[in-house]
């Protein structure tokens, strides 16, 4: 049994940076608590591949009580937090209260909208297993649709996949259609004309992958327009009402699969001063990754802004910072413990790398930019050493090797109820 003596900390959310916290401190004389409305941790990097049929969902997912087997200072709770109250120490769930000692936020992000409940209520997005496996089931609906269809119009319709934004997620699942279209259609669906199948990519700021350096900007372009991928730059969404997209120039695009990645927030929980919430809704936190105001509370990854001369807009949200400061935040607890000072958070910032397509990526590393096959490989090998668990990366190695071998997407099962509650296309109208 677990010493209730020990302080208590409660994390919410098992995503990078709560899962590196705790196994910071496994068997470590702390109580620690996992709060999670799922019961397992996502690899996000990679839903992409499930949602366009090149993995299954459980291998990029792990059990939160199979990862943390044998830590017997852990505890883990499925529920919903509903909001915290920092005076009385606790955590309110819909299936109970829970007191804390120290408390860790790291909830990560969920999409924003920018305030459109049109484009919210219409749209598609990728940031849990059950996106992805939306997406999936609707690209392989439509395509079973079209193969139904007469008219060419009607069948276009359902071949125009729209993808708003040209971030990582954006450019990814972008290119991975393509590849869909090149290699799947022709063989899984040989009364459809491929050329049927148009992708677009929207972005409202005048390049693809931002974040990245402007020769891999402009690689990552080509390689998409290579492969057959519309991309839009300087161009943003004024509406779309589940068939017809408005774009900001007047162009129209009428598709049923609008795919929504231009934009994340911080998943913040209420019970906290609403002034510590910064831009993109993220809690303001000190170099220690404490929540301004609190001397208990801290808060990880995405859902974190340490804001600084620096760093004016806090540190990218992906997961690499969310790792190491889940990591650095489990040494300082237990520099608590033997009363050091703590040290503060500094970000190493190991490179950024996205990849379109079978021996299509870009790498910017800290000392070297790479694009093609060697970047491709790079991203490859990143990825599987950071997945959670052996068998995960197994499986996944397994597969890709099969992918490369044969041009296969192995896993095209329609899973999910149809998400709309009538396509004007489906039904005729």
């Amino acid at each position: 049994m677990m010493n209730q003596k020990r302080p208590v900390i409660i994390v919410i959310g098992g995503g990078f940076g709560g899962i590196k916290l705790i196994k910071g401190l496994k068997n470590k004389p702390y109580e620690i608590i996992l709060i999670d409305r799922q019961n397992h941790h996502t690899f996000q990097p990679l839903l992409y591949q499930v949602a366009s049929c090149g993995l299954t969902a459980a291998s990029i997912t792990a059990p939160f009580r199979r990862i943390f087997k044998g830590y017997h200072n852990f505890r883990f709770r499925m529920a919903i937090v509903e909001r915290i109250d920092p005076e009385r120490k606790e955590v309110f769930t819909a299936n109970g209260t829970y007191k804390y000692d120290f408390l860790v936020i790291a909830t990560g992000s969920i999409t924003d909208y920018y305030d459109n409940e049109v484009l919210e209520q219409h749209s598609l997005s990728l940031k849990s297993v059950t996106d992805a496996l939306t997406i999936r089931s609707t690209l392989l609906r439509e395509f079973e649709m079209a193969v139904t269809r007469m008219h060419t119009d009607e069948k276009k319709i359902l071949l125009n996949f729209i993808i708003i934004g040209a971030g990582a997620t954006g450019v990814e699942i972008a290119g991975a259609l393509a590849e869909f279209k090149k290699h799947i259609v022709p063989v899984d669906y040989p009364e459809l004309d491929p050329g049927l199948m148009n992708i677009h990519v929207i972005e409202a700021s005048n390049k693809v992958l931002r974040r990245m350096s402007p020769a891999a900007s402009a690689k990552s372009q080509e390689y998409l327009e290579k492969m057959g991928v519309k991309v839009w730059l300087n161009t943003r969404v004024e509406n779309y009402d589940g068939l017809n997209v408005t774009l900001t120039d007047g162009t129209v695009l009428r598709s049923v699969c609008f795919i929504w990645s231009a934009g994340v927030k911080g998943a913040v929980i209420p019970g906290l001063m609403k002034e510590i919430i910064q831009e993109g809704n993220r809690y303001k936190v000190d170099s220690f990754n404490r929540v301004e105001g609190y001397s208990n509370i801290y808060a990880l990854g995405d859902v974190a802004a340490m804001i600084s001369k620096d760093i004016p807009v806090g540190h990218p949200l992906v997961a690499l910072p969310a790792m190491q400061q889940g990591a650095n935040l489990a040494r300082n607890f237990l520099r608590e413990l033997k009363k050091k000072p703590w040290k503060p958070f500094r970000y190493e910032d190991l490179g950024v790398l996205s990849t379109i397509g079978r021996h299509k990526a870009v790498a910017d590393l800290p000392y070297w930019k790479t694009q093609g096959v060697i970047a491709w490989f790079l991203w490859m090998f990143i990825h599987l050493i950071r997945l959670i668990g052996f068998r995960n990366r197994l499986v996944i190695l397994v597969d890709w090797i099969w992918s490369y071998v044969t041009y296969e997407y192995s896993f095209r099962l329609i899973t999910q109820p149809f998400r709309k509650e009538k396509c004007r296309v489906c039904e005729g109208g």
